[in-house]
């Protein structure tokens, strides 16, 4: 599809996944490329998020750090866990990154964390299965391109596993999850589209740095709460940017 776009002789490519973007950046060296993806540098789609060089920049998504928050309000909202599961995909190059920090802000909460692996449907089936196992009473659900594509079935899983569950997008919540954190997609985009237009206009992407999230989302499904017997706290409530009823 990428060399598709390059053939037509298109005047701007727009990539919205790691994947589609790196597909573009094999396919063309002049056509610019504006993405949205989550760490452009660390996969090696620009030379850095000041100084993009070459023909690409546009939005990053990801803010790692942001997963030890994450777990600071999962244990906010579900006191009485112990035990937390996390679950990434071990094919994600930031996946070591964030296991080390849960890890790490685990231990200063005093709770045991178990890390689960999934790259394809079957290893996520697995996964929730062994959640009854390991005991775990709440999960953290880590940043990554294959579990958001499946972003419905880790909902759905949720809740017959009755496991409370933190994300990083508010779809996640849209859909039926308990809570989220993390920047927000629409925004993104929108950096995203505005660095289109600003092509499209004759600027360089060279000389457009790449785009970094500046709102981050709480939002937090009641109904779910609801469902899963937990009582929100006001300290929640009161920081909540959207409750979904």
């Amino acid at each position: 599809m990428a060399a598709d776009l390059v053939g037509r002789k298109v005047d701007v490519i727009a990539a919205f996944s790691l994947p589609s973007a790196l597909a573009a950046k094999s396919a063309t060296s002049t056509i610019p490329i504006v993405f949205s993806v989550g760490d452009p540098a660390e996969r090696g789609l620009v030379g850095s998020l000041a100084r993009p060089g070459g023909n690409l920049t546009g939005a990053s998504t990801i803010v790692p750090e942001l997963i030890s928050k994450r777990l600071e309000l999962l244990a906010e909202l579900v006191p009485q866990a112990r035990t937390i599961a996390l679950l990434v995909n071990p094919n994600n190059s930031n996946t070591e990154r964030s296991v080390g920090d849960l890890q790490e802000a685990a231990r200063t909460k005093g709770l045991q964390l178990h890390v689960l692996k999934a790259s394809n449907e079957s290893e996520i089936d697995t996964a929730f299965a062994s959640l009854v196992q390991l005991h775990a009473g709440a999960l953290v659900v880590g940043g990554d391109t294959f579990l958001s594509g499946r972003r419905e079935r880790l909902v759905a899983l949720a809740s017959r596993h009755a496991v409370p569950a933190m994300y990083y997008w508010r779809e996640f919540v849209a859909s039926g999850g308990l809570i989220s954190y993390g920047p927000s997609l629409t925004s993104a985009f929108s950096q995203a589209g505005t660095y289109v237009g600003k092509i499209l206009k004759g600027e360089k992407p060279a000389d457009l740095p790449v785009q970094q999230p500046t709102r981050f989302e709480l939002v937090i499904n009641l109904k779910t709460a609801q469902a899963l017997g937990l009582t929100v706290p006001q300290s929640i409530l009161q920081r909540a940017d959207e409750m979904i009823e």
